[in-house]
């Protein structure tokens, strides 16, 4: 009976994954994934968003005491108030309708705009206006939003019906919308949110609240159309309704920032004839008491240098205890020689070997460096203003320090040491103490190959040393440096480091209150360490992550919107807080999170660890209640919420329809290499896996991926890598093993690595080992090229973008970033670990160009004209070199796309050939017309050449 038991239940799961489809190529487009989440302060409402690859996406506001549920279809960009009261959202359009405009090739004017909503969450009312392009909730204030409106559809005759007030005559939009220029601001509208009232203004181009949302600041360009239109810079105090006129007449104002408490006011703007050239700008000041804005910076304040000048562009932030103003300044751009006749001149690029910058990184940089504002500081109270240059030329970069409480900023530079980067990849810098009263420079750190950060309080410098492999503080008050790592017997840098360059650092995880300990990471464990040396470190997790070879990084939980609090030099914890830790077993690659005191010594306490993905935790302001995702392999991510983790509630429930496809499942498996070396790798089998059927297989490398053995892999139109789950559900086995480097050998420690694990999945029977293919993109599109001059082993082989000749490519240049390519052989990833001129026979071993007559696998090749990263005539020698001699090999020039494929477009078209390509050489299925016959010049853009054919390649 059991027998029969057993083999009527095999037969019905047989059934159930006989039912089940493969993926197909036309799935993606609605296959969904998590957006931005978020919680309410009060821990009530969880807001989080599910998104299409190419749909609409769908935005949800759940009550987690009722479980009852608001779904706004195309919601995007979702807020909470602070008082958790109401929430807004942009509202895309249609997706249909945006292709429709887009093939219709209208204008950015013309495209359809999103428009906001407003949920009452008292009421659950959502409220929904039009053409909106941007809306604000003040950090911490409550009752009140501002929202920008987009220009007014022209086709349409707009009008928006307002109460006046006397006081308001020239400045509400009570008259019909009208299409302005570019220049020209639109409508603000201020929303009480209590009382449901608005106040619009016209004209508004920029606008920010007060941290308590009392005070609200824009500026309005004023019409050209109309000549009584506001303009200037005006105050609305948000809880009396009273408008104030801080200046009068056409400019430009922008970058308002508030000081902490709400009751001061900067900015920059300025006045200048609207046809010169160089804007003159100055900093603006206003603060409750004064009626107007006062200039407080301008070209001629004591303390400007000669020929320079408030920047336009730079920052303007007060210090958190508003005594002190920091803002940008920059030399005076000369204006355009008018006289210079275009076509008389010569356009030459001159390189000169004592420039810092190689000219094509200076010319991709050239817009940014032609705005970049220098740090200055002015103090606010002074009797007898002057400006404080904090940075110049040579000392450009700085950093505040406790939030710009402090007497001084943090400065650094790499003058003296640029052109080392074109074959180091970095630079060493000089850091300095900039005093902000005096300006007076203390240079504390010199040539550091590393990095330097401020303590939150300004107490301390920590910085980190890559050539000693430690980590130092330097005291402020005392200028001593302390080295905190180095009588330890624990590595603080990367133990498995295998490029040849110096390791970096694990990190810093926090400080504790009063700058009084540092938290540094190791590989696996934390520490806690007394800046000024007085105290023995402390191992805070007690040995437990290296003892169960478990990594523990500290999670911050706190939602912050604010991304000036997000950085690390101003955030701590209280000395014995109970915070969050981040678990990933190294072993089994499981994750979860643990809690630990931090002042404490011990093992921490185990909360949740499990098989699956966890990522964004995230808690309620002002509630123990936490949001996470969770997925793993075979489950979509979902949105989670629970307040101890012993209970969860989930409130997505994404990709249902995953259920009708034959999935798959992902494990560990392990090796030995010919060397000796313990291997591992993932391998991904169909999910109606038969063990007594033989399966063809992909093996898909970069570097290490078995830390992802949980990851969720949908199916999708990737950049070039393998598009894992389709083949999969398509009856692959798909190998992902992890590679460990040798320096000066990449080559051959990709064969000693992945051959040696593909020849291991070989000795099982259901791997059929004349059917088996490779793929790689960038690094493992090296790797490709390089595996099939070794042997014939492998049946079809794909690289996307690789290197096929490190002797040429040596000296070329990564667009993207206009850099050299010479670090990247001697310090990164081609791991050479020398010059061209000092080893030259690695780059010949490693180069496959050079042993192109052993291939015999057939190989197609990405090489895209607009590859920022690696020179696509690399692409052209593998194939020009195949070609001529012989060898079966197709390339693939996508115009004008980058390194990874960006439009989507393309995209799919690369599934689709590669799909083709590996099933005609491993799965006997018939080849495609572009392999066969390919697709002239004169067809191009006419026929893909996708059509099934009865001819061979």
């Amino acid at each position: 009976m059991q027998k029969r038991l057993t083999i009527i239940l095999f037969f019905v799961v047989s059934f159930a994954y006989a039912q089940k489809k493969p993926l197909d190529h036309t799935v993606y487009d609605t296959w969904e994934s998590i957006g931005a989440k978020q919680l309410s302060n009060n821990g009530t409402w969880a807001m989080y968003g599910i998104l299409q690859q190419e749909g609409d996406a769908q935005l949800y506001i759940s009550n987690l005491k009722t479980n009852s549920k608001i779904n706004i279809p195309r919601g995007m960009n979702a807020q909470f108030s602070n008082d958790s009261k109401f929430a807004a959202f942009s509202i895309r359009p249609f997706n249909k309708d945006l292709r429709q405009a887009k093939i219709k090739k209208k204008k950015p004017e013309e495209m359809p705009k999103d428009s906001l909503g407003i949920t009452n969450l008292t009421t659950n009312v959502i409220t929904k206006i039009a053409r909106v392009k941007s809306f604000k909730f003040p950090e911490e204030g409550s009752g009140v939003m501002a929202y920008l409106m987009d220009k007014p559809d022209t086709a349409k005759k707009v009008v928006i019906p307002v109460e006046k007030k006397d006081t308001d005559a020239d400045f509400l939009a009570d008259e019909p919308a009208t299409k302005g220029k570019t220049e020209e601001g639109t409508d603000l509208v201020v929303k009480n949110l209590i009382t449901g009232t608005d106040r619009t203004f016209k004209f508004v181009t920029d606008y920010a609240f007060s941290k308590d949302g009392k005070q609200l600041v824009f500026s309005c360009s004023g019409s050209k159309k109309d000549k009584t239109a506001p303009q200037g810079v005006y105050l609305l105090n948000t809880e009396k309704g009273v408008l104030k006129t801080l200046i009068k007449g056409k400019g430009s104002f922008k970058n308002f920032a508030f000081d902490e408490e709400s009751e001061h006011l900067a900015f920059v703007g300025e006045q200048s004839p609207e046809k010169q050239e160089i804007k003159n700008y100055n900093v603006y000041y206003n603060s409750l008491t004064l009626d107007t804005a006062q200039i407080i910076v301008d070209f001629d304040m004591p303390g400007l240098p000669a020929k320079w000048s408030v920047n336009g562009d730079g920052k303007v932030n007060f210090s958190k205890d508003g005594k002190k103003l920091f803002f940008g300044i920059s030399p005076v751009k000369a204006p355009k020689d008018t006289t210079i006749v275009d076509f008389e001149v010569a356009k030459v690029d001159v390189w000169n070997y004592k420039d810092d910058y190689l000219q094509p990184m200076q010319l991709k940089n050239a817009d940014r460096d032609s705005k970049k504002s220098y740090l200055s500081v002015i103090d606010v109270y002074s009797s007898d203003p002057k400006v404080i240059p904090l940075t110049d030329l040579t000392l450009p970069d700085a950093n505040l320090i406790a939030e710009g409480n402090a007497n001084a900023v943090l400065a650094s530079t790499d003058y003296g040491h640029r052109i080392e980067s074109q074959w180091s990849g970095s630079t060493s810098k000089d850091y300095y103490l900039v005093d902000s009263k005096t300006g007076q420079r203390k240079k504390i750190i010199s040539e550091l190959n590393g990095y330097a950060m401020a303590s939150p309080g300004g107490n301390y410098v920590l910085y980190f040393d890559r050539k000693s492999g430690n980590w130092y503080t330097y005291n402020v008050a005392t200028s001593k440096a302390t080295a905190l790592t180095e009588r330890l017997n624990v590595k603080f840098v990367e133990e498995d480091n295998d490029v040849p360059d110096l390791p970096s650092a694990y990190g810093i995880a926090t400080w504790t209150a009063d700058d009084k300990a540092v938290i540094l990471n190791d590989r696996y464990d934390l520490w806690s360490f007394s800046p000024d040396g007085k105290f023995d470190p402390k191992n805070i997790t007690a040995g437990f992550g290296r003892a169960n070879k478990i990594t523990f990084r500290y999670e911050r939980v706190e939602q912050d919107n604010n991304s000036f609090n997000r950085l690390v030099d101003n955030k701590f914890v209280k000395s014995n807080e109970v915070v969050w830790l981040n678990g990933f077993n190294n072993i089994t690659k499981e994750n979860g999170f643990y809690r630990t005191n931090i002042g404490a010594v011990k093992a921490p306490e185990l909360v949740v660890m499990s098989k699956n993905k966890y990522s964004n935790l995230a808690k309620a302001k002002d509630a123990d209640v936490y949001i996470y995702d969770k997925a793993s392999y075979v489950e979509s991510p979902n949105v989670y919420v629970t307040t101890d983790f012993k209970t969860e509630t989930k409130l997505t429930n994404t990709n249902p329809q995953q259920q009708n496809y034959n999935w798959g499942t992902a494990e560990l498996v392990k090796w030995t290499t010919p060397k000796g070396y313990q291997a591992e790798g993932i391998l991904y089998k169909p999910e109606n896996f038969d063990p007594n059927k033989k399966y063809p297989m992909i093996a898909y490398f970069y570097e290490k991926l078995t830390d992802g053995l949980y990851n969720y892999q949908a199916p999708a139109p990737t950049p070039s890598r393998l598009n894992i789950s389709f083949f999969v559900s398509n009856g692959y086995l798909v190998f992902a093993p992890d590679i460990s480097y040798e320096n000066g050998h990449p080559g051959q420690s990709a064969v000693e690595y992945i051959n040696s694990g593909v020849e291991s999945l070989k000795k099982n029977s259901w791997v059929d080992a004349k059917k088996i293919g490779i793929q790689g993109q960038s690094w493992g599109g090296y790797q490709v090229a390089y595996l099939i001059t070794q042997n014939d082993m492998y049946a079809a082989a794909w690289a996307g973008a690789p290197v096929v000749n490190m002797t040429s490519a040596y000296g070329g240049i990564r667009w993207e970033t206009g850099m050299n390519r010479q670090f990247q052989y001697e310090k990164t990833q081609s791991r050479i670990g020398a010059t061209l001129w000092e080893k030259p026979e690695l780059y010949v071993e490693n180069s496959p160009l050079f042993m192109f007559p052993k291939v015999n696998t057939p190989v197609v090749v990405m090489a895209n004209d607009a590859d920022g990263a690696v020179p696509w005539y690399q692409g052209i020698e593998m194939f020009t070199g195949l070609r001529r001699l012989g060898k079966p090999v197709w390339m693939l020039n996508y115009n004008g796309e980058a390194h990874n494929l960006v439009q989507r477009q393309n995209r799919k078209d690369i599934q689709i050939r590669e799909q083709q390509f590996f099933d005609y050489y491993l799965k006997g299925a018939k080849a495609p017309a572009w392999m066969t016959s390919g697709i002239p010049a004169t067809e191009k853009g006419k026929t893909w050449g996708f059509e099934l054919t009865d001819d061979k390649p």
